[in-house]
């Protein structure tokens, strides 16, 4: 075991230089036994400071206690998902019960509820304004529904279930990304990859290659697994994939059925414990829709507009098929009915999105739209050579973040795409941000060359990144992307609307040999496609939303039984195709599964960002894309705000008005909208 002095988890580095190409599995027990060691002594402290009942004294005291621990949970976990390995995962899985103890502890603490109350009650508490009395009142919320009024035997109860919580959530995950990754379909026959692209033959080609095999080889990583699902004319291939990646982590040494049961007991129980009557109703306490009711009956409100449209749209997809379609024949006819109907293919794009152009393109946008800049930096400690380390300057010419970019899959990285705030920076201190995805790789020796659904996610999460690195807040709890997971998504999603827009996409969008920009008929073409199959695009969302509520508020094992046919009960009825018997998605949602709430309870938040996003880009349509007054406006008004307002406040703040779902409903082809 490595001398504490030497461990890159405890050392002191600066935030834009974090030592991750020398942070090793052995590290990680020793490093957080001792910050966990030192949060105890920071939290023993304040329960019993009989000084002052000051804010300084108090509440920044009580901000400080875990942030050392955070953060270095926060690298640990990065590595676990980017660069994993046995012994890496077992010293990770080792420090999650201790680590969620403490936190637990914290919100258990009598002294520092004790000392909290009284701060309360000071005169200087009740002068507060602005971020620090919004700090304030959260926190003493935070502490009443996290059991700081519960007797000892419900804490030490709570802290128990949290603490497994940590362990079951964090094997859910494992669990996706080891079954994931055990399944690899060969394909000898080249007359069976009809239809398929040819980057794509050329992808699984290469991909058969690196492992020392003859023929194509497909797996379940995104890349791979949507062109198949989209363009392979075999049906038995199709169908083969599609069985495999809705069934992944339901069986064998991977099966997640025994930790998704245990999960929802655990959220349940704690939900009663604290006094909900669900955990929707616990987790949205603190959202904007704030009950699991009004999460519902917002998903069934948009569910009862688009019904219509969504049946119709799948009448149509079935007779241009000419027979009743499968769930892994949606995608494959979908796209020749687009085709058909628009004579557009997404792959006659690809020569258009390299991806340099386009990480280029999309740091333009950021600049004019926020006034930062964006710059590389060399040799810059790494987890992987394929990462790249960029330096964010402020309009000022400050700098204010490093961030990083791990754009392509491998076998040691988690499937789907995320931002990390690793480090918020307060006082001066540095933001520290990275971007992970999993598009299409580099072939060929060549640089990738990406799909427009791709382009969408990198713009995606470079706004999730926006909102981390230009934060204000002098609060490092309510910073950057510490904000409900119902506005979170704001910032991410307006992004993608710029991916669609002819002045945009003209700055990046050239052909990586000819240079020359996207042909304008095409363009058209895109955009007339967009709206193409709306209604199921939000139905699908809408479905996600609806399992995860039906979940979190009704399910009773022991009255509904097994949990996989459970969720697929409801799934069906936003399908446009019967489900298998064997449908288990459920047991690779991530979004709900890996984390101990994540987005559980929460998942319409997408949608209701979404209405948020379509709504609130009428503004920059109106006022122009590249507009950079409506861009500081955005950027002073949401992005550097985090959650030290409420977020409906911050929404009308920069619309001067409530959300529309106009804006949203005219964007998936369901009525004409409005703009004011």
């Amino acid at each position: 075991m490595p001398e504490q002095s030497d461990n890159p988890l405890l050392a002191s580095h600066r935030a834009d230089d974090l030592p991750f190409d020398r942070i090793r599995a052995e590290h990680v027990e020793p490093a957080i036994a001792t910050l966990v060691a030192q949060a105890r002594q920071r939290l023993d402290a304040l329960a019993g400071d009989n000084g002052p009942r000051t804010f300084e004294r108090t509440m920044i005291a009580l901000e400080a206690i875990a942030q050392p621990l955070a953060e270095a949970m926060g690298i640990a976990g990065h590595l676990e998902s980017t660069a994993t390995t046995p012994e890496l995962r077992a010293a990770y899985n080792a420090v999650q019960a201790p680590v969620s103890e403490l936190f637990s502890s914290v919100t258990l603490s009598d002294g520092v509820w004790t000392r909290l109350r009284a701060f309360a009650a000071t005169d200087e508490a009740r002068a507060l304004t602005g971020t620090f009395k919004r700090f304030t009142e959260k926190t003493l919320d935070d502490f009443r529904r996290n059991g700081a009024e519960l007797d000892l035997a419900g804490k030490a109860r709570l802290s128990a279930i949290d603490a497994e919580l940590a362990t079951v959530t964090a094997k859910f995950s494992q669990n996706v990304l080891d079954a994931t990754n055990a399944f690899e379909l060969v394909i000898e026959d080249e007359a069976r990859l009809a239809g398929l692209p040819a980057s794509s033959i050329e992808a699984a080609r290469e991909s058969a290659a690196s492992r020392g095999v003859a023929g194509w080889r497909f797996t379940l990583q995104a890349p791979s697994f949507f062109p198949a699902m989209t363009y392979l004319d075999d049906a038995r291939i199709r169908e083969q994939l599609y069985r495999a990646h809705n069934t992944r982590a339901t069986s064998g040494a991977h099966d997640n059925r025994p930790m998704l049961a245990k999960i929802l007991e655990l959220r349940g129980a704690k939900a009663k414990l604290l006094g909900y009557a669900t955990f929707a109703d616990l987790i949205l306490a603190d959202r904007m829709a704030k009950t699991g009711d009004e999460a519902r009956r917002f998903v069934g409100e948009l569910r009862e507009k688009t019904r219509a449209c969504f049946e119709s749209e799948n009448a149509d997809l079935a007779a241009f098929a000419g027979r009743t379609l499968s769930p892994w024949d949606v995608l494959y006819w979908s796209e020749k009915q687009r085709v058909a109907r628009y004579d557009f293919d997404d792959e006659a794009l690809r020569p258009y999105f390299a991806a340099k152009a386009v990480v280029d393109g999309l740091f333009d946008v950021a600049h004019r739209l926020y006034g930062v800049r964006v710059e590389p930096r060399e040799g810059v400690p790494v987890w992987h050579p394929s990462v790249r380390a960029f330096r964010m300057r402020d309009a000022d010419g400050a700098e204010i973040a490093t961030f990083y970019l791990d754009l392509y899959p491998r076998d040691s990285k988690t499937d789907g795409a995320w931002m990390h705030g690793i480090v918020n920076g307060t006082g001066g201190e540095r933001h520290v941000g990275l971007i992970c995805a999993n598009l299409s790789p580099p072939m060929g020796g060549r640089d990738a060359l990406l799909t427009h659904r791709e382009v969408e996610t990198l713009f995606h999460e470079f706004g999730h990144l926006l909102h981390h690195c230009l934060s204000k807040v002098e609060i490092k709890s309510l910073a950057g992307t510490h904000v409900a997971t119902d506005f979170v998504e704001l910032p991410s999603r307006i992004m993608e609307n710029w991916c669609w827009e002819r002045e945009v996409l003209d700055r990046f969008a050239r052909h990586h040999e000819t240079g020359a920009p996207i042909d304008g008929d095409v363009f058209d073409r895109m955009r007339r496609a967009r709206n193409f199959r709306g209604a199921n695009g939000l139905m699908r969302q809408l479905g996600f939303a609806a399992v995860d509520l039906a979940l979190h508020c009704d399910y009773d094992a022991a009255k509904d039984g097994d949990v996989l046919a459970f969720a697929r009960g409801v799934m069906q009825q936003y399908s446009p195709t019967t489900l298998p018997d064997d449908y288990g998605m459920i047991a690779s949602f991530a979004h709900l599964f890996s984390d101990a709430v994540g987005y559980a309870a929460g998942y319409y938040s997408y949608t209701w960002a979404a209405v948020l996003d379509a709504d609130a880009f009428t503004r920059f349509a109106r006022e122009g894309l590249l507009n950079a007054d409506v861009g500081r406006a955005f950027k002073e008004t949401i992005l550097a705000r985090g959650d030290s307002d409420d977020p409906a406040a911050l929404y009308r703040a920069f619309m001067g008005r409530e959300p529309k779902l106009d804006a949203l409903l005219e964007r998936t082809g369901l009525v004409g909208v409005t703009v004011g």
